[in-house]
């Protein structure tokens, strides 16, 4: 089974250290004072175990954005010629 690619935002810059709780996510920052996490989740069961972390913390959760069947990161900005295609 492939696993799929998330975003998640929330408000509020979190340390890079909580990469680990949260399944190894990469943890970046952008200029309005949101943590974006994102990476691979195995399923949807995984995603709502993050998303209930997020809740745990008290954080306020702005975006997730849930893309089936993207392999890696990497593999969403590129490929833009199969774009073309539809």
């Amino acid at each position: 089974m492939m696993s799929d690619f998330c975003e998640i935002v929330v408000k509020g810059h979190l340390d890079i250290d909580w990469t680990e709780w949260f399944e190894g996510l990469t943890i970046a920052h952008n200029d309005k004072g949101e943590t974006i996490l994102s990476g691979q989740i195995r399923d949807q069961a995984a995603l709502y175990g993050i998303i209930a972390k997020v809740r745990d913390m008290g954080l306020s959760l702005i975006l997730v954005k849930f893309i089936a069947g993207e392999s890696t990161q990497e593999s969403s900005k590129g490929n833009s010629a199969s774009e073309d295609d539809s």
